[in-house]
């Protein structure tokens, strides 16, 4: 702490009189019962995300007390705030919708509100990143808690966790492999504690990612939420909080710069970890004025080889990758391919991290030596072509190899209600190497970008064996989805893009040996569609729906608001 602090003096409620202002702030402080002495002391906020709404956060008023205790013992005042949660299923149409306006929510009450450090508590998917979107734009001393996995359950012998295995499950089940009673049973079985998905998900993915970026107190990533270390973390990130009290450099638009945000894409091949992370890291570097270039993702992704055995990549669970090693064990496998100058919220750089005294056990079955990798490359590229000028994503690392070099048949789907209605209709024309594309279904479209690139195999297709076919789309897919998925294609349909135009019949083809997906129809063809097309983007009448539609940028900017990125 410093002189530098303010507690509840911070940012005075204006009513044109200093001293009347701090003596009515002081007076309704003490209405809560706090002491003149404890109201003399530094702040730290605590942007507290518990929902009846969000699952992943049921153990939120437990980790609150951890933290608190920290802060109180480190000689500053813990105060929470709520801010908006989002519970990933709990949300329609689709959490990333709303993940902007709880990063306006975050950024707004850590600005408004009288505190000199804050904790930012988040664990579901969207809430990580929205809350370091916040941070960084609110530029105060910032330290992320994550909440942490669930612990795996169980089914007939068999570890499960949601959501690759309730996936898995489903499948078999649209397939006829699994009856009515048994798909009853599972869904009991597969998310059976407090926390996020037991996965390398997008909620995984982006604690590691926010570790990675120096966010994060040393190895919490992985932490499972109903774990004792989990509290040890929490009370650990209270004091860490204090100890930032007053820097100028320990800031999260310090923190996160081009240098961090490179060792972050790095972590994320690394782990073969959710293509959603993409938009988030993009989202979050361009709060800070960062730029996360495809083309740069791509030349990393070349040199920075799979390591982390984990679904849906892999077979292992968060809380296998826990006790593996963790973050730790992945960073230092990485170590000459990072930026280890690069400054974290405990004022050591990462390079003294990692050279901190640490357990020299590491599980190879979960964690693999660089010299031994899971694969040689890593588990993301970005594609480019006539279908996709501004790029799309492709989970290698979660995709039948068999098929990167493919050429096929368009089966399209103009909407998510017509790939409902259709999709399982027996007389679909529709064959094992076709390639499925699903338009409307971007950032711009009314949907607002779902989970809805993980198109399902045709159920008279699934019935026959079909495991894996090319799916290609503007949406998005849940980080524990897998297969040859070819997602965030941009332009998005509905603004325009070339997606729009692509008809049943068309030739395309997946190149990834080339970075290229391309629709195989000539340039006056494709001219004479587009002067014909209507986007389908809807204007809302009020409210945040009509913001997002006015301000919303595209999958390569991080679907985040216009008005929201520096100028």
């Amino acid at each position: 702490m410093t002189d530098k602090t303010a507690g509840i003096a911070h940012g005075l409620t204006n009513y044109g009189d200093k001293d009347f202002s701090i003596y009515l702030r002081r007076s309704f402080a003490q209405s809560m019962g706090y002491s003149r002495d404890m109201l003399k002391k530094p702040v730290v906020g605590i942007a507290y995300t518990p929902s009846g709404f969000n699952n992943c956060h049921r153990h939120f008023p437990e980790l609150l007390q951890a933290v608190k205790r920290g802060v109180l013992a480190s000689g500053a005042l813990p105060l929470e705030f709520p801010t908006i949660s989002l519970g990933e299923v709990f949300l329609s149409p689709t959490s990333l919708k709303f993940r902007n306006l709880m990063s306006m929510d975050t950024e707004e009450m850590v600005r408004a509100q009288p505190m000199d450090a804050v904790v930012l508590m988040g664990g579901c998917d969207k809430t990580v990143p929205a809350q370091l979107m916040g941070a960084v734009s609110a530029g105060r001393p910032s330290v992320m808690l994550i909440g942490g996995p669930m612990m795996t359950g169980r089914h007939r012998g068999e570890r499960l966790g949601a959501c690759t295995d309730c996936r898995r499950f489903w499948a078999k089940y649209r397939a006829g492999e699994v009856d009515d009673e048994e798909i009853s049973v599972v869904e009991s079985r597969l998310a059976t504690t407090a926390g996020t998905c037991a996965v390398m998900g997008t909620a995984s993915t982006m604690a590691c990612i926010a570790e990675a970026l120096g966010m994060t107190l040393p190895g919490t990533a992985a932490i499972p939420a109903v774990h004792a270390d989990r509290l040890r973390a929490a009370e650990a990130t209270g004091i860490a909080a204090v100890r930032m009290i007053g820097s100028t450099t320990l800031t999260a638009d310090r923190i996160v710069n081009e240098k961090s945000v490179e060792n972050a894409l790095r972590v994320l091949l690394a782990l073969g970890g959710s293509t959603n992370a993409v938009i988030h890291l993009t989202a979050i570097a361009g709060r800070a004025g960062v730029k996360v270039s495809l083309k740069r993702l791509n030349e990393l992704s070349e040199t920075t080889p799979v390591l982390v055995n984990l679904k849906p990549v892999g077979n292992g669970y968060m809380e296998d990758f826990y006790a593996a090693g963790g973050m730790g064990a992945l960073l230092r496998e990485l170590k000459d391919l990072l930026h280890l100058d690069a400054m974290t919220v405990t004022g050591e750089t990462l390079g003294e991290r990692l050279a901190a005294p640490h357990e020299d056990y590491v599980d190879r079955t979960i964690i693999a030596a660089r010299s031994e990798p899971l694969e040689p490359q890593g588990g993301l590229v970005a594609l480019f072509g006539n279908l996709a000028p501004r790029g799309a994503i492709l989970k290698r690392s979660a995709a039948d190899a068999r098929l990167f070099e493919h050429e096929g048949r368009a089966v399209v789907f103009s909407s998510l209600a017509d790939l409902a209605a259709r999709i399982d209709d027996p007389a679909l024309d529709v064959e094992a190497h076709d390639i499925l594309v699903l338009q409307n279904a971007g950032p711009n479209a009314p949907e607002a970008m779902p989970e809805a690139g993980y198109l399902p195999i045709p159920k008279k297709l699934a019935a026959k064996g079909v495991k894996d076919m090319i799916r290609i789309s503007d949406a998005r897919m849940s980080g524990t989805a897998f297969g040859t998925i070819v997602l965030h294609v941009t332009p998005d349909s509905a603004s325009g893009g070339p997606l729009g135009l692509v008809r049943t019949g068309d030739r395309m083809r997946l190149s990834v040996k080339e970075g290229r997906v391309d629709l195989l129809v000539d340039d006056a063809e494709l001219a004479k569609r587009a002067s014909v097309a209507r986007p389908a983007v809807e204007t809302p009448a009020r409210g945040y729906s009509k913001l997002y539609v006015r301000e919303i940028l595209g999958a390569d900017e991080g679907c985040d608001f216009r008005f929201l990125r520096p100028e």
